[in-house]
Protein backbone atom coordinates (compact mmCIF):
# COMPACT_ATOMS: atom_id res chain seq x y z
CA UNK A 1 0.00 0.00 0.00
CA UNK A 2 1.46 3.34 -0.99
CA UNK A 3 2.03 5.89 1.56
CA UNK A 4 0.63 8.96 1.84
CA UNK A 5 1.89 12.27 2.43
CA UNK A 6 -0.28 12.63 5.42
CA UNK A 7 1.45 9.73 6.71
CA UNK A 8 5.09 9.93 5.78
CA UNK A 9 4.44 13.32 7.54
CA UNK A 10 3.65 11.51 10.71
CA UNK A 11 6.17 9.45 10.30
CA UNK A 12 9.32 12.60 9.81
CA UNK A 13 7.38 14.49 13.39
CA UNK A 14 7.87 11.21 15.16
CA UNK A 15 11.83 10.53 14.15
CA UNK A 16 12.35 14.48 14.55
CA UNK A 17 10.22 14.74 18.15
CA UNK A 18 12.43 11.39 19.33
CA UNK A 19 15.72 12.36 18.19
CA UNK A 20 15.75 16.29 19.20
CA UNK A 21 14.68 18.67 21.30
CA UNK A 22 11.68 20.79 20.83
CA UNK A 23 13.36 23.23 19.39
CA UNK A 24 13.63 24.87 16.13
CA UNK A 25 16.11 27.80 14.97
CA UNK A 26 14.50 30.76 12.56
CA UNK A 27 18.04 31.80 10.27
CA UNK A 28 17.61 35.42 9.01
CA UNK A 29 21.06 35.82 7.54
CA UNK A 30 21.37 39.62 7.46
CA UNK A 31 24.84 39.33 8.74
CA UNK A 32 26.57 37.34 6.59
CA UNK A 33 27.68 39.53 3.59
CA UNK A 34 27.79 37.48 0.37
CA UNK A 35 30.65 37.83 -1.44
CA UNK A 36 31.11 36.87 -5.46
CA UNK A 37 35.00 36.20 -6.71
CA UNK A 38 34.05 36.79 -10.31
CA UNK A 39 32.27 39.85 -9.88
CA UNK A 40 28.59 39.30 -12.29
CA UNK A 41 30.46 37.17 -14.61
CA UNK A 42 30.18 33.33 -15.25
CA UNK A 43 31.47 31.39 -17.85
CA UNK A 44 28.96 28.57 -16.85
CA UNK A 45 25.35 30.55 -17.31
CA UNK A 46 23.44 27.52 -15.63
CA UNK A 47 19.85 26.87 -17.13
CA UNK A 48 18.40 27.45 -13.52
CA UNK A 49 20.77 30.73 -13.15
CA UNK A 50 22.25 32.30 -15.98
CA UNK A 51 24.42 34.38 -13.85
CA UNK A 52 21.12 36.19 -12.04
CA UNK A 53 22.07 35.16 -8.36
CA UNK A 54 25.55 37.04 -8.99
CA UNK A 55 23.68 39.90 -9.61
CA UNK A 56 23.03 40.98 -6.08
CA UNK A 57 26.72 39.49 -4.48
CA UNK A 58 29.37 42.28 -3.41
CA UNK A 59 32.61 41.89 -5.82
CA UNK A 60 35.95 40.80 -3.99
CA UNK A 61 37.33 43.81 -4.92
CA UNK A 62 35.37 46.00 -2.86
CA UNK A 63 34.55 43.20 -0.14
CA UNK A 64 36.43 44.26 2.63
CA UNK A 65 35.80 48.20 2.76
CA UNK A 66 31.54 46.90 2.75
CA UNK A 67 31.77 44.14 5.14
CA UNK A 68 33.23 45.36 7.88
CA UNK A 69 30.37 44.45 10.53
CA UNK A 70 29.85 41.45 9.23
CA UNK A 71 30.45 38.42 11.74
CA UNK A 72 30.15 36.02 8.71
CA UNK A 73 31.02 36.09 4.46
CA UNK A 74 29.65 33.30 2.34
CA UNK A 75 32.46 32.94 -0.53
CA UNK A 76 31.01 32.47 -3.88
CA UNK A 77 30.97 33.18 -7.38
CA UNK A 78 30.81 32.54 -11.22
CA UNK A 79 32.05 28.74 -12.44
CA UNK A 80 34.53 28.19 -15.17
CA UNK A 81 33.34 26.04 -18.31
CA UNK A 82 34.44 22.99 -15.76
CA UNK A 83 31.82 23.95 -13.33
CA UNK A 84 34.77 25.21 -10.49
CA UNK A 85 34.74 28.48 -9.37
CA UNK A 86 37.69 30.19 -9.12
CA UNK A 87 38.73 29.99 -5.34
CA UNK A 88 42.11 30.81 -5.72
CA UNK A 89 42.17 33.93 -7.74
CA UNK A 90 41.50 36.46 -4.69
CA UNK A 91 43.71 34.92 -1.74
CA UNK A 92 44.51 37.96 -0.49
CA UNK A 93 41.61 39.73 0.10
CA UNK A 94 40.03 36.11 1.12
CA UNK A 95 42.62 36.37 3.81
CA UNK A 96 41.81 39.44 4.92
CA UNK A 97 37.90 38.50 4.94
CA UNK A 98 38.85 35.82 7.05
CA UNK A 99 40.26 37.69 10.10
CA UNK A 100 37.86 38.09 12.56
CA UNK A 101 34.78 35.98 10.63
CA UNK A 102 34.09 32.86 9.84
CA UNK A 103 33.95 31.98 6.09
CA UNK A 104 31.48 29.52 4.27
CA UNK A 105 32.19 28.65 0.36
CA UNK A 106 30.60 27.67 -2.72
CA UNK A 107 33.33 26.41 -4.79
CA UNK A 108 31.76 23.65 -7.12
CA UNK A 109 34.05 20.82 -8.83
CA UNK A 110 37.51 22.25 -7.72
CA UNK A 111 40.60 19.93 -7.13
CA UNK A 112 42.54 18.80 -4.76
CA UNK A 113 44.89 21.38 -4.87
CA UNK A 114 42.29 24.34 -4.65
CA UNK A 115 41.25 22.47 -1.46
CA UNK A 116 44.76 23.09 -0.52
CA UNK A 117 44.97 26.35 -1.13
CA UNK A 118 42.04 27.70 0.04
CA UNK A 119 42.41 25.32 3.82
CA UNK A 120 42.95 28.43 6.38
CA UNK A 121 40.55 30.26 5.31
CA UNK A 122 37.47 28.02 5.59
CA UNK A 123 35.23 27.07 8.25
CA UNK A 124 32.29 25.23 6.02
CA UNK A 125 31.49 24.32 2.34
CA UNK A 126 27.99 24.47 1.11
CA UNK A 127 28.50 21.91 -1.91
CA UNK A 128 25.19 21.15 -4.20
CA UNK A 129 25.12 17.79 -4.32
CA UNK A 130 23.19 16.51 -7.81
CA UNK A 131 22.18 13.09 -8.18
CA UNK A 132 21.83 11.75 -11.65
CA UNK A 133 23.71 12.61 -14.54
CA UNK A 134 20.95 13.73 -16.97
CA UNK A 135 20.20 16.97 -14.29
CA UNK A 136 24.56 17.70 -14.60
CA UNK A 137 23.81 18.00 -17.95
CA UNK A 138 20.56 19.99 -18.54
CA UNK A 139 21.19 22.41 -15.61
CA UNK A 140 24.95 22.65 -16.07
CA UNK A 141 25.32 22.16 -19.60
CA UNK A 142 28.71 20.18 -18.22
CA UNK A 143 30.15 17.08 -19.39
CA UNK A 144 30.71 15.89 -15.77
CA UNK A 145 28.86 12.76 -14.03
CA UNK A 146 27.77 12.06 -10.60
CA UNK A 147 30.95 10.31 -10.08
CA UNK A 148 32.43 13.82 -10.04
CA UNK A 149 30.66 15.06 -7.55
CA UNK A 150 31.24 12.17 -5.65
CA UNK A 151 34.62 12.54 -5.75
CA UNK A 152 34.85 15.71 -5.14
CA UNK A 153 32.38 15.64 -2.20
CA UNK A 154 34.96 13.15 -1.02
CA UNK A 155 37.68 15.20 -1.01
CA UNK A 156 35.98 18.33 0.28
CA UNK A 157 35.46 16.26 3.64
CA UNK A 158 38.72 14.90 4.15
CA UNK A 159 39.31 18.84 4.91
CA UNK A 160 36.78 20.30 6.01
CA UNK A 161 32.78 20.69 7.11
CA UNK A 162 30.78 19.61 4.50
CA UNK A 163 26.91 20.56 4.43
CA UNK A 164 25.39 18.98 1.15
CA UNK A 165 22.91 20.66 -0.52
CA UNK A 166 20.28 19.57 -2.62
CA UNK A 167 17.54 21.56 -4.78
CA UNK A 168 14.42 19.81 -5.46
CA UNK A 169 13.00 20.28 -8.69
CA UNK A 170 16.71 21.93 -10.07
CA UNK A 171 15.40 20.02 -13.80
CA UNK A 172 13.37 22.75 -14.31
CA UNK A 173 11.12 21.96 -11.93
CA UNK A 174 10.71 18.16 -12.50
CA UNK A 175 11.97 15.57 -9.90
CA UNK A 176 14.72 13.09 -10.46
CA UNK A 177 17.95 13.69 -8.55
CA UNK A 178 16.80 14.02 -5.73
CA UNK A 179 15.87 10.63 -4.26
CA UNK A 180 19.31 9.31 -5.74
CA UNK A 181 20.98 12.02 -4.51
CA UNK A 182 19.68 11.11 -0.90
CA UNK A 183 20.53 7.94 -0.97
CA UNK A 184 24.34 8.37 -2.55
CA UNK A 185 24.66 10.83 0.44
CA UNK A 186 23.44 8.15 2.83
CA UNK A 187 26.45 6.34 1.34
CA UNK A 188 29.35 8.32 1.61
CA UNK A 189 31.03 9.65 5.05
CA UNK A 190 28.83 11.33 7.38
CA UNK A 191 27.52 14.99 7.81
CA UNK A 192 26.32 16.73 10.32
CA UNK A 193 23.62 19.31 8.67
CA UNK A 194 21.49 18.66 5.10
CA UNK A 195 19.85 22.30 3.57
CA UNK A 196 16.88 21.86 0.98
CA UNK A 197 16.96 24.26 -1.57
CA UNK A 198 13.57 24.57 -4.08
CA UNK A 199 14.22 25.87 -7.72
CA UNK A 200 13.22 29.55 -8.18
CA UNK A 201 11.93 30.01 -11.99
CA UNK A 202 13.74 32.92 -12.63
CA UNK A 203 13.67 35.62 -15.13
CA UNK A 204 16.24 35.50 -17.54
CA UNK A 205 16.94 31.88 -17.39
CA UNK A 206 16.01 28.75 -19.63
CA UNK A 207 13.73 27.80 -16.86
CA UNK A 208 11.89 31.05 -16.80
CA UNK A 209 8.45 30.06 -17.77
CA UNK A 210 9.28 26.18 -15.52
CA UNK A 211 6.78 26.02 -12.59
CA UNK A 212 8.64 25.25 -9.55
CA UNK A 213 7.67 21.94 -8.50
CA UNK A 214 4.28 20.98 -6.54
CA UNK A 215 4.35 21.91 -2.81
CA UNK A 216 3.36 18.41 -1.36
CA UNK A 217 6.13 16.70 -3.91
CA UNK A 218 9.21 18.78 -1.81
CA UNK A 219 7.34 18.20 1.47
CA UNK A 220 7.80 14.07 0.64
CA UNK A 221 11.49 14.78 -0.29
CA UNK A 222 12.08 16.78 3.08
CA UNK A 223 10.26 13.86 5.25
CA UNK A 224 12.09 11.30 3.17
CA UNK A 225 15.45 13.25 3.99
CA UNK A 226 14.10 13.16 7.87
CA UNK A 227 13.56 9.36 8.09
CA UNK A 228 16.83 8.66 6.22
CA UNK A 229 18.89 10.70 8.42
CA UNK A 230 17.02 10.87 12.09
CA UNK A 231 20.28 12.66 13.66
CA UNK A 232 21.26 15.30 11.53
CA UNK A 233 19.71 18.88 11.55
CA UNK A 234 18.07 19.62 8.33
CA UNK A 235 17.44 23.00 6.77
CA UNK A 236 14.95 24.58 4.44
CA UNK A 237 17.45 27.05 3.02
CA UNK A 238 17.30 30.78 1.35
CA UNK A 239 16.60 29.39 -2.29
CA UNK A 240 12.68 28.71 -2.40
CA UNK A 241 9.96 30.34 -3.88
CA UNK A 242 8.43 33.50 -2.17
CA UNK A 243 4.54 34.26 -1.63
CA UNK A 244 2.02 31.77 -1.09
CA UNK A 245 4.13 28.99 -2.38
CA UNK A 246 6.83 29.76 0.60
CA UNK A 247 3.80 29.81 2.84
CA UNK A 248 2.18 26.55 2.05
CA UNK A 249 5.71 24.79 1.99
CA UNK A 250 7.21 26.40 5.35
CA UNK A 251 4.31 25.12 7.39
CA UNK A 252 4.80 21.54 5.63
CA UNK A 253 8.60 21.38 6.39
CA UNK A 254 8.18 22.56 10.13
CA UNK A 255 5.47 18.79 10.34
CA UNK A 256 8.04 17.02 8.10
CA UNK A 257 10.92 17.59 10.65
CA UNK A 258 13.63 20.43 9.97
CA UNK A 259 15.29 21.95 12.28
CA UNK A 260 15.63 25.22 10.84
CA UNK A 261 14.18 27.77 8.18
CA UNK A 262 15.40 30.40 6.75
CA UNK A 263 13.76 33.30 6.45
CA UNK A 264 10.30 31.44 7.58
CA UNK A 265 6.76 32.67 6.51
CA UNK A 266 4.34 33.48 9.00
CA UNK A 267 2.67 30.16 8.55
CA UNK A 268 5.48 28.03 10.11
CA UNK A 269 6.53 30.54 12.87
CA UNK A 270 2.54 30.03 14.19
CA UNK A 271 2.98 26.45 13.37
CA UNK A 272 5.95 25.76 15.24
CA UNK A 273 4.50 27.18 18.57
CA UNK A 274 1.34 25.36 18.08
CA UNK A 275 3.59 22.45 18.01
CA UNK A 276 5.63 22.97 21.04
CA UNK A 277 8.82 24.22 19.25
CA UNK A 278 11.00 26.65 21.12
CA UNK A 279 12.36 29.07 18.82
CA UNK A 280 15.89 30.83 18.15
CA UNK A 281 16.35 33.56 16.05
CA UNK A 282 19.44 34.34 14.11
CA UNK A 283 20.69 36.42 12.00
CA UNK A 284 23.50 34.93 9.74
CA UNK A 285 23.95 31.68 7.31
CA UNK A 286 21.79 28.96 8.10
CA UNK A 287 25.20 26.59 8.31
CA UNK A 288 26.74 28.16 10.59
Amino acid sequence: MTETLEQKLARAWAVRRAGFPDEITFDYPVDTAVISLTGKQCGLRCAHCNAAYLEHMIPIEQALARVAASPSCLISGGSDAQGRVPVTAHLDEVAALARGRRLNWHVGLIEEAEMDAIAPYVDTISFDFVGDDATIHEVYGLDRTVEDYIRTYRGLQRRFRVVPHLTVGLRGGALGHERPALQLLRSLPAFDSLVFLVLIPTAGTTYANRQPPAIAAVAEIIAEGRLLFPDRQIALGCMRPHGEYRADLDALAVRAGVNRIVSPARSAVQLAAELGLKATERTECCVF
